[in-house]
């Protein structure tokens, strides 16, 4: 509920969510908070819940679609500023980056995955010639056109799915921005 209540509504048309068969109440909250939802009838996995979500988006017109864990790691109100950098025509995919501020540690992020997310990111900028300060974030923008182009229905339904996303943005020439998240 804190996470919806800080996306601005000024500058978002539409928000959904895809529940991947919780157990919880999460559908019921979301349907109160007057949600478009999106129901799993069975576990699709971190990356096949991201492949319904963008589905969804561009079949309701989506132009800028704004990827956001609903559990209040990110600050939602940066959802505009991600989708102004993309409207703009500067970036065709923005991340919200928990390093660029270097305030991960003291926001919360426990400091073995702080290590790992470093690690990983080096590794991963090396082999792609890329100069992303995270590649492991839960908050993403991107295009209609990226969203249009990668192929995304190919790609894993598992977390991997997040850096398949990102390589394959590398690969097409799109060009990918971040933003400080803390």
């Amino acid at each position: 509920e804190k996470t919806v209540a800080e996306i601005p509504r000024d500058t978002v048309d539409d928000i959904l969510l895809v529940d991947d068969h919780s157990s919880d109440n999460t559908v019921e909250v979301a349907e109160q908070l007057g949600l478009k939802v999106f129901v799993h009838p069975e576990n699709r996995g971190y990356g096949g819940n991201q492949k319904t979500c963008y589905t969804e988006a561009l079949r309701l017109g989506a132009d800028i679609v704004v990827m956001l864990h609903p559990d209040y790691q990110y600050d939602p109100r940066l959802a505009t500023a991600m989708a102004a950098m993309i409207a703009s025509g500067i970036y065709d995919a923005v991340l919200g980056s928990r390093i660029l501020d270097a305030r991960a540690l003291h926001g919360g992020m426990p400091k073995y995955k702080y290590v790992f997310n470093r690690m990983l990111t080096a590794f991963q900028n090396m082999m792609l010639g890329s100069k992303l300060s995270e590649f492991h974030t839960g908050y993403r923008a991107f295009s209609k056109q990226v969203l249009e182009t990668l192929p995304l229905l190919a790609n894993s339904d598992d977390f991997v799915f997040d850096n398949q996303m990102l390589t394959q943005c590398q690969a097409f020439g799109f060009s990918m921005g971040e933003i400080s998240c803390p």
